[in-house]
């Protein structure tokens, strides 16, 4: 035996003696040792008032019994905050990209003779569908990132982290996983970049493979006004925005929960090995820099993410135009696309131009919404006061009431609504995010994995809730 594996035979032995939890324990003495010497060598001017009052602190906000309750209602208030706050901005926004400035280019290209079909494609396409991604990503992205950089800022993300290590331990993740997830909640590509903190190539590929349940920027719109025209709609008027908002924090705990579930699995599975050691240490609590939060949360983010936002959405809505207006027989392209999914869409308790729409939307999740809409109007509706509202490939502005009626009439009921908002926390990944997932891993089979993995479990997940609300009759 070569003094090499002497070495690695000795500590295999030596770990099976002392346990799973030897690392953990010599990680613990020497910050243990740490802060006796540090107790006995330093001081510090006004230092032992300020960490009294962040350890009074941290004793509820990451206590066992108040952690948890205390995290998800911090959630709950932003996304309420969020919800309330994004509808006034996001109609001012619609009605002048999308019924002002749409009217003028279009008055323009009349001007200069541009033939019908060049500046459908190109008004009614491209620039329709950067604007309703313009209109409805700006105002929510404007409020939630500055909310969330400020929980940042303040050091509240690592207390969540905190919390969250225990559960990230017992799938058998890396506790730096959840720092990466929080990251994916901004942008999966991001998140993906993010997991570069985690030092085991195991636990990292396992942060890769389950980042997609973090819901990225690209889905909380979609999320958002499901959750608000459907679930929100159906409350009292009192409770609509708190229901809305529950719906989308619910489904944000869901995505928690695969990540923890599909961890353990690829743990004890395909990627079955030894647990790396993670010390966390909590940061002091800081006074809010309320410019910085601004400048970052505004510049590095909103408008990084809402840019390659609308990068992905102008072919995206070539696409859309294209398809929706070139005919093959008496059916367009987009006609015949949804007939074919159709029965898939039933099965799942969606329908055909949901899937379509996914389709088309792979390169950016925000036009899920709008091309779901322009299908639903030029395939699905007869109704002369909606159908003369739009033309074949079309994205259209509509107020609330007038999407859910458009829905309504499409066949969309509340288990439509509700697998909505499942599918749209469990579906592949964007163009984007596959292709860091490549450039992170080089690896053809492993960038499948985490493209279709989720894919296959929203199938899953949505033909089980579709089979049982029609078993038990509620549909």
């Amino acid at each position: 035996m070569s003094p090499g594996e002497a070495i690695l035979s000795r500590a295999a032995t030596l770990r099976s003696e002392f346990g799973a939890e030897l690392s953990d324990h010599v990680a613990e003495s020497f910050f243990t040792e740490a802060s006796a010497i540090t107790r006995d060598t330093v001081q510090r001017e006004g230092e032992r008032g300020r960490m009294t009052l962040d350890r009074t602190i941290d004793r509820v906000l990451t206590s066992r019994a108040l952690g948890f309750p205390v995290m998800f209602l911090m959630l709950w208030g932003v996304f309420w905050i969020t919800i309330a706050g994004a509808n006034y901005p996001s109609s001012l926004l619609a009605w002048l990209t999308m019924d002002v400035i749409h009217s003028w280019l279009h008055t323009a290209a009349d001007a200069i003779l541009l033939p019908a079909w060049l500046s459908g494609f190109l008004l009614d396409g491209v620039y329709l569908a950067m604007a309703w991604v313009l209109s409805v990503m700006l105002p929510p992205m404007a409020i939630f990132f500055p909310l969330f950089t400020l929980l940042e800022d303040l050091g509240y993300l690592p207390r969540v982290a905190f919390n969250l290590d225990r559960l990230f331990k017992w799938s058998g993740a890396h506790g730096k996983q959840v720092l990466s997830m929080m990251m994916g909640y901004g942008c999966n590509a991001a998140g993906i970049v993010s997991t570069r903190i985690i030092d085991s190539p195991r636990e990292r590929l396992i942060a890769i493979l389950t980042n997609n349940f973090s819901i990225c920027n690209g889905r909380w719109p979609t999320l958002i006004l499901i959750g608000t025209i459907f679930l929100g709609a159906s409350a009292p008027a009192g409770m609509a925005t708190l229901i809305a908002s529950a719906s989308v924090v619910f489904t944000c705990i869901l995505g928690i929960i695969f990540t923890l579930l599909v961890s353990a699995i690829l743990s004890r599975t395909w990627l079955r090995g030894q647990a790396s050691t993670f010390s966390l240490e909590l940061p002091p609590y800081r006074p809010p820099r309320i410019l910085q939060t601004l400048w970052t949360s505004l510049i590095d983010r909103t408008l990084i993410v809402l840019w390659r936002a609308l990068v992905m959405a102008a072919p995206a809505g070539a696409v859309i135009w294209l398809t929706s207006n070139i005919e093959i027989g008496d059916t367009s392209i987009a006609g015949h696309l949804v007939n074919l999914l159709g029965p898939l869409g039933w099965l799942m308790g969606l329908n055909g131009v949901i899937l379509l729409a996914y389709v088309v939307a792979i390169p950016a999740n925000e036009i899920i919404i709008p091309t779901i809409l322009m299908l639903t109007l030029t395939l699905s509706i007869t109704d002369p006061s909606l159908t003369g509202m739009a033309s074949a490939g079309v994205m259209v502005e509509f107020e609330e009431g007038t999407i859910q009626r458009v829905l309504s009439l499409g066949g969309w009921t509340m288990l439509t609504a509700i697998n909505l908002m499942l599918f749209c926390l469990l579906h592949n990944p964007c163009s984007t995010t596959i292709l860091t997932i490549w450039k992170e891993t080089r690896s053809l089979r492993w960038t499948a994995v985490a493209t279709l993995m989720p894919l296959a479990l929203g199938g899953i997940v949505c033909t089980a809730t579709a089979t049982i609300a029609r078993l038990m009759g509620w549909v």
